[in-house]
């Protein structure tokens, strides 16, 4: 039976990481710094459960280190590394030509914003365009934040000014990279009206990256 504990080892470590760094606060470095004591002192506990039960010790400790590297690992590389992106995206001519049709399908603005930075500095341009085929797609052009782990892309109903205003959103995926051109598919339902801020996040940590507030063209 010991040598089934690093599973209740591990589970406690990520239920511990989730709480500290995603539920208790929305302050980033709060988080992190809570999450850096949530850490020792699961550490603390795993040491006297070893040093008390030396049968124990080879699976708690080898389970909280194996953990805790592969847990460190995953944060320094998303954190660390940056994710460049280069996708082809809709493009919104300013006029039709002269030798089109003005009839002709074409692709269509629906409304923009540039980015403002949140807890990171980030800049970019954010377009909701409907295409020539009647989908509608959110582009992100000369984008730029900082690398995080699990980041996402929001469409927010509100300003989302701060972390306590995103509560009412549609999640459209993981943010592809956190640098260049990129492309997302906006739902056919979606309201626009409504859910008119785009935002990236930080799912781990609920932390606030950037806030694109959409104004119609």
């Amino acid at each position: 039976m010991r040598w089934l504990l690093p599973i209740p080892v591990l589970v406690v470590m990520v239920l511990g990481i989730w709480i500290t760094g995603g539920l208790i606060t929305d302050e980033f470095k709060l988080a992190m710094l809570l999450t850096a004591g949530w850490m020792a002192l699961l550490g603390l506990v795993c040491i006297v459960v070893a040093v008390r039960r030396r049968r124990l010790a080879v699976p708690v400790l080898g389970a909280y280190f194996v953990g805790a590297a592969a847990i460190g690992g995953f944060l320094a590389l998303t954190t660390l590394t940056d994710k460049v992106v280069h996708e082809r995206v809709a493009r919104v001519a300013a006029r039709p030509a002269a030798h089109r049709s003005p009839d002709r399908p074409r692709n269509v603005l629906l409304s923009s914003a540039a980015f403002e930075s949140g807890e990171h500095e980030s800049h970019g341009t954010a377009r909701a365009i409907r295409l020539a085929s009647g989908d509608r797609v959110l582009t992100l052009t000369d984008f730029a934040t900082s690398a995080g782990p699990d980041l996402r892309v929001y469409m927010v109903a509100g300003p989302a000014s701060d972390e306590g205003e995103v509560t009412d959103y549609v999640d459209l995926g993981a943010l592809k990279g956190n640098k260049g051109d990129q492309q997302y598919t906006l739902p056919p339902d979606l309201d626009l009206r409504r859910y008119g801020t785009i935002v990236i996040w930080c799912r781990a940590f609920s932390v606030l990256f950037a806030r694109a507030p959409l104004e119609r063209a």
